[in-house]
């Protein structure tokens, strides 16, 4: 085990659970009578809508245009019509507004037979703009839009292309499922972007807890002729932060405040590339994803590939409903995710997996004074001083802390899940990197 790979600084292994779902194949969604489709489920400017109340609309329609070069467009899900225009609460406590589509009328795509692109003649500029048109953005939980990451500055040479098949968060198992059941589909996605991005290697970092996918991507890559490396890494969180994958996988690190092309490297999630592929080869926008649903109050756990805009009250419904009340529901995952409340709200871009745990998986207890036990430094990936921070923030030293570090934290959670008196140490670190803006 010495010899496998992973980031050298800090880093835990929390409960993984991914047991409840894991050997679940991915199954469609029932389409839920009203959708609710945001125009901001990207990093950036939200979309500007397109449509008006009242108004037919197609499946795939492109019902929200980009605004500017930092966001990306919003396709109808569904077939429909227009319910309202009307502002809508996300997860991570974002207003936005957002389409709301009445179901009905026939699709364009869904069940029928669609051919597929020619894409292999087609030079770099062309590939990057179908991803822009296709409203592509980071599946892994950022959301960045794609096409402004694989846009490669002129004069930058990218000398990686490092696909992340990680998935290190508790209980989420749709990067896991997609690399099984589309490990082709996923290669062909990789052959798009190294069109694009004209890496000089190619490696998909995955955990050794997903052996099944690493060997499915390999016979996979081979099928396909395409030379990379699949990369087993040690399964240890947050393994799949894109700096802590480079670290792994390369062996360099991305200097404080920059990008990975810094160090010559650009990095993709798979779910993002499997986005890709369906884009360019089979002229499809992102319309819906995969979407794990589970945790200890869930009946039935299962992997859906959901339509966006989908309530997640009908993805809580099709799994059995609770077995028992939940005390906490998440969108994402246990460590990074967000905590929500309205059943009612959708399912986004960005959604990788719902959560509804119970009081044991939970686990809340009382906020007690720091023992100063080192636990949040040994931890940290960052190297930062995690007790140190908070105690600046919590006197308003906004700016100390930036000093400190505050902003190459990645709130990866690692420090407050292994803080024994329970401080929330990433929502005061959240609170800090805003208030210090303020003060800019």
């Amino acid at each position: 085990m010495s010899g496998i790979k992973t980031f050298p600084k800090g880093g835990l292994h929390p409960p993984g659970r991914k047991a409840l779902c894991s050997s679940v194949e991915i199954k469609n969604a029932v389409i839920p009578p009203v959708l609710t489709v945001p125009l901001q489920q990207h990093l950036g400017k939200p979309a500007l809508p397109l449509v008006e109340p009242g108004m037919e609309v197609r499946e795939g329609m492109l019902i929200g245009r980009a605004d500017g070069f930092i966001s990306a467009n919003v396709h109808s899900p569904v077939p429909g019509r227009v319910k309202s225009l009307k502002a809508v609460f996300l997860p991570n406590g974002l207003q936005t507004q957002a389409v709301e589509i009445e179901f009905f009328g026939e699709f364009d795509r869904s069940g029928r037979r669609t051919e597929g692109r020619k894409w292999e003649d087609l030079g770099a500029e062309e590939l990057l703009k179908i991803v822009e048109d296709q409203g592509i953005v980071g599946m892994g939980g950022a959301t960045f839009p794609a096409h402004a990451k694989f846009k490669v500055p002129q004069g930058t040479r990218i000398e990686y292309l490092v696909i992340n098949g990680v998935e290190c968060e508790p209980y989420l198992c749709s990067d896991h499922r997609l690399m099984l059941e589309k490990p082709r589909e996923i290669i062909r996605g990789i052959r798009i972007l190294r069109t694009i991005i004209q890496p000089e290697k190619i490696a998909i970092g995955v955990e050794l807890n997903k052996a099944d996918a690493i060997e499915a991507l390999r016979k996979a890559a081979e099928a396909e002729g395409l030379p990379l490396a699949v990369v087993p890494l040690k399964v240890k969180y947050p393994q799949g932060d894109e700096k802590q994958l480079l670290k792994a996988v390369t062996r360099r690190e991305v200097p404080s405040g920059a990008l990975p092309s810094a160090i010559g490297a650009v990095v993709s999630n798979v779910g993002t590339v499997f986005a890709v592929y369906e884009a360019v080869a089979l002229d499809k926008p992102l319309i819906e994803r995969v979407v794990t649903v589970s945790g200890g109050a869930i009946a039935a756990p299962a992997n859906l590939k959901v339509r966006i805009g989908t309530p997640i009250r009908s993805l809580i419904e099709e799994c059995g409903g609770f077995r028992e009340p939940p005390v906490k529901l998440v969108a994402g995952g246990p460590m990074m995710g967000f905590t929500f409340y309205d059943p009612e709200t959708p399912v986004t871009k960005g959604t990788s997996g719902i959560l509804a745990l119970t009081k044991q998986e939970a686990a809340a207890a009382p906020r007690t004074f720091c023992l100063q036990c080192g636990k949040c430094i040994a931890v940290c990936p960052m190297g930062l001083n995690p007790t140190g921070l908070f105690k600046l923030i919590d006197h308003s030293g906004y700016a100390r802390a930036v000093e400190g570090g505050l902003l190459d934290c990645k709130e990866c959670g690692a420090c407050a899940f292994a803080c024994p008196a329970h401080i929330p140490l990433v929502q005061g670190f959240k609170l800090g990197k805003l208030m210090s803006r303020k003060e800019l």
